[in-house]
């Protein structure tokens, strides 16, 4: 049985109004969901063009956004405020229906895209985009007048839109002026360690002498003493754990608890009950009351490891408790008030987890208040010998050792390109003291010497695919420029012996032309990488998957001279 057309009419408003809403919070890029937004409204209501116009800083109206209109119709559009029928929608903040453009005086054709074609009766519906702060630009479309069409509904169905819209302009504003407002801080701040001697700023329970380090600490002193929830981003192995417990003693809530959670260890269910407790009954082995993470760190900090991990579900629910600082254990109605002081960490790249719609934005801007990168260890060499120097003083005292690190082996560790940092390099420490026979721990102790490097087999040496197979060099040409020698030595190489790229492949002396396979050797791989990709060095570089630097200090190495063409 047919729908009356009013129901009908309800349910395609319904679906419009939803539809607009997810585009509008699945990204707050406003160039490209207000286009997607605008193109379902004209899909939906039949609009043959429509368009969202913006008010600048001067006041000067601009079209934004537009469908059903070309480029040079879209750069036409602009309009001061009070003229045309666009420009006094702005000025009044009242919309404006004018049922046929060809007989209204109060519509300008600005952009030459609304004009009626001959026998045919168009219209023309404007509101505006206003929210309780002020007005922000007018919404825009023009549809045919035929039959039962009810301008009056379309004009109601539009507000409605123009409303989303507006607050989504809010949201873009509010995100822009932030993002300003810590640019100049981190400005700021790298001025003031530009003058700052080294040394200046340092941390009980983290080693850094270098440059990036000492920005670390003097963002960790500044940021510490304040409530604000602070995001810790770096890669795995970087100390995010031990700056988060300089955070937490360097702040007026040293002397509470500082509890800390690893979320990706945890299931959604767990991680619930861990954070929030549960009450007595609430799920099965649940036989008493339990309180939870937050509770625990109540008057002190609570670190949330791996936080781009979590579900988008339970982001919902962590999201309301950073908010509001209050919530209910599970399968309790109690509600518990909390002040805790947040602190997070994650490798993620989040900022691509919120484009892709896996990460809630809203809550991405809640932890992302201060944001305190930790560089990785290829980035700070000047804190390996410190950093060896302990791990080595520290396995002493634990074992009853006395041993040392030879300049040799101070060399290959200086020069590894270290993809676990700080984490790797204890890990690499421990295993080779623990092996050693002598009391000097030389170059050859390292398993790397005698490929035996686990790390080398992880992260350089692709064995399903000989073309992505990176070049082994990599370890070395992030750090200073070394004479081939050198280069030999930090990657466990025989001194005079060939470098490898490849599992297996020697270092050919042939410069012939190749076919579309990779050869074997590591000079004919290069040549032939380098004529694959025209003698481009960054195609050639992305074709092996290893950074241009790296390309340019290997050709360097076997004396290819690059062919301009």
């Amino acid at each position: 049985m047919n729908q009356p057309a009013y129901q009908q009419r309800s349910h395609l408003e319904l679906i419009t109004i939803y539809e607009v809403c997810r585009i509008l919070g699945s990204s707050l890029d406003i160039d490209r969901t207000f286009r997607e937004a605008l193109n379902v409204v004209a899909a939906h209501l039949g609009m043959s063009r429509a368009m969202i116009v913006l008010a600048d800083e001067d006041g000067q109206l601009r079209l934004h956004s537009a469908v059903g209109m070309s480029d040079d119709q879209i750069a036409r559009g602009q309009w001061q405020s009070g003229e045309g029928m666009v420009g006094r929608v702005y000025a009044k903040s009242l919309p404006m229906t004018v049922p046929d453009v060809s007989n209204a005086p109060e519509f300008i054709n600005r952009t030459g895209a609304f004009s009626a074609p001959s026998g045919r009766m168009m219209a023309m519906i404007a509101v505006p985009l206003k929210t309780e702060r002020g007005k922000l630009g007018v919404l825009a479309a023009q549809r045919e007048v035929e039959g039962a069409a009810r301008l009056s509904d379309d004009q109601r169905l539009l507000t409605m839109v123009a409303t989303l819209l507006a607050q989504a302009v809010l949201m873009h504003n509010a995100v822009s002026q932030e993002h300003e407002r810590l640019q100049l801080e981190t400005t700021r701040l790298q001025k003031a360690l530009q003058t700052a001697p080294i040394g200046r700023y340092s941390l009980e329970n983290v080693i850094g002498i270098s440059q990036p380090m000492q920005q670390v600490f003097a963002e960790v002193h500044q940021a510490a003493p304040s409530r604000a929830t602070v995001l810790l981003r770096g890669e795995s192995g970087t100390g995010k754990e031990a700056i988060a417990r300089a955070l937490h003693f360097l702040s007026p809530r040293k002397d509470g608890p500082f509890i800390k959670v690893n979320c990706a260890a945890l299931t959604e269910s767990l991680l619930e009950s861990e954070l929030f407790g549960h009450e007595k009954g609430a799920f099965t082995g649940a036989i008493g009351e339990r309180k939870g993470r937050f509770e625990l760190a109540h008057g002190g900090t609570l670190f949330l490891d791996e936080v781009g991990d979590i579900s988008p579900a339970f982001q919902a629910k962590l999201l309301r408790v950073l908010q509001e600082r209050e919530f209910e254990r599970v399968g309790g109605a109690r509600v518990v008030k909390v002040d805790v002081r947040l602190i997070c960490a994650t490798n993620r790249d989040l900022e691509k987890m919120v484009k892709r719609g896996e990460y809630r934005a809203d809550l991405y801007y809640r932890i992302n208040v201060v944001s305190i990168f930790l560089p990785p260890l290829r980035d700070r060499r000047e804190d390996i010998p410190p950093l060896v120097a302990h791990f080595v003083d520290r396995f002493n005292k634990e074992n009853r050792r006395g041993l040392k690190v030879g300049p040799d082996a101070m060399k290959v560790l200086y020069n590894c390109y270290w993809p676990g940092n700080v984490r790797e390099l204890e890990n690499c420490i421990e295993r080779t003291a623990t092996m050693a026979h002598d009391e000097v721990i030389r170059d050859a102790s390292f398993p790397c010497r005698h490929n035996r490097c686990l790390t080398q087999t992880l992260h350089f040496v692709a064995k399903e695919d000989a073309v992505s197979a990176v070049i082994p060099i990599a370890l070395a040409a992030s750090a200073a420029p070394m004479e081939p020698q050198g280069a030999a030595e930090a990657f466990g190489e025989r001194p005079g012996e060939p470098v490898r790229i490849g599992p297996t492949a020697q270092i050919g002396s042939s410069s012939r032309q190749y076919g579309n396979e990779p050869p074997q050797g590591e000079r004919e791989r290069l040549i032939w990488a380098m004529e694959q990709c025209g003698w481009v060095q960054a195609k050639a570089a992305r074709l092996l998957k290893v950074t241009p630097r790296q390309l340019g200090y290997a050709l360097q190495k076997h004396m290819i001279e690059v062919q301009k063409l």
